[in-house]
């Protein structure tokens, strides 16, 4: 959707009338019956992250949701800012196979950006918006334990692959009514007591099967999964886990949305019911896909 097809829905949406107002409330009802007290992961990442109008919007749908009884847990990225302060201390960023390699300094660097800075900011915001937040790392109470990846021989140095999740602190959190925001920085297993650098739409996938979620989600720079890419209107609303192996095999599924898909498998294999990739750059699309028939983006269950 572009700037000027979301001014217009907002231009529209000004002009409903009474009738029509209370009708959509009327559809959002079920929903909200439906969600008060599940769990819902919402891997946070991409444009929603950097755009400030975006990350506003993301903010409200959260605190909403939280309000009306919504457990949500917020899982977040950050490889922008990363990127921004590795150039700030002129330390070059080096990438093998697409993974970040992260040696001492980097990982420092790292962690100091995740879990010191952009977590705070997130916390804050939601603070701002009335929420009742809590910053968490995956180092915290063993939350997230990984060991050392090597892709396809090559070392990666402080780079990681979640093995345990112990989701303790993460469920007080949510009975004590907190929304959790998680960094993805991982303690070492076994006595490894380095840190890791994880990928955060692998963690907040097991993050989410870990807390037997009802839904997982993740924003993201794309509409979902497209029949055709360069089609815009040819989005898959539903796709049955079944079905992705085939659709990979047959290039539907290609590039980027591959790592995205595997996660929702991850979580759906796990038990998670409803796995979503939907777009963060349009304004309260978790409110879209949460509160209306229509949803958005991809949904694989």
């Amino acid at each position: 959707m572009t700037d000027i097809e979301i001014q217009n829905d907002e231009k529209r949406g000004r002009s409903l009338d009474n009738e029509h107002w209370a009708d959509v409330l009327v559809q959002a009802m079920p929903y909200f019956k439906q969600w008060c007290g599940k769990i819902v992961v919402v891997k946070y990442g991409g444009n929603a992250m950097l755009n400030d109008d975006l990350k506003a919007a993301v903010m409200k749908d959260l605190v909403l949701l939280h309000t009306i009884g919504v457990h949500v847990v917020l899982v977040h990225g950050g490889g922008p800012e990363i990127n921004k302060m590795l150039e700030r201390v002129g330390k070059e960023s080096k990438f093998v196979n697409g993974l970040r390699y992260t040696d001492d300094e980097t990982m420092e660097i790292v962690q100091m950006v995740l879990t010191g800075k952009l977590n705070k900011d997130i916390v804050g915001l939601l603070l701002q918006e009335g929420g009742k937040a809590v910053g968490l790392s995956g180092v915290d109470s063993g939350l997230l334990r990984a060991k050392k990846i090597n892709k396809d021989g090559t070392d990666l140095g402080f780079v990681g692959e979640v093995t345990e999740v112990h989701p303790e602190i993460v469920s007080s959190m949510l009975e004590q009514g907190f929304i959790p925001v998680i960094s993805t920085v991982a303690l070492g297993e076994n006595g490894d007591n380095n840190r890791y650098n994880i990928n955060a739409d692998t963690a907040a996938a097991k993050i989410a099967v870990a807390l037997r979620a009802e839904k997982f989600i993740q924003l993201t720079n794309v509409s979902g999964v497209l029949k055709d890419i360069n089609d815009p209107k040819s989005l898959i609303t539903r796709i049955p886990a079944a079905n992705v192996p085939h659709l990979i095999e047959s290039g539907v599924i290609a590039g980027g949305m591959i790592p995205k898909v595997e996660c929702c498998m991850i979580a759906s294999k796990g038990g998670v019911p409803r796995t979503h990739i939907i777009d963060g750059r349009v304004p309260h699309s978790l409110l879209i896909e949460m509160f209306s028939d229509r949803g958005i983006g991809t949904m694989i269950y």
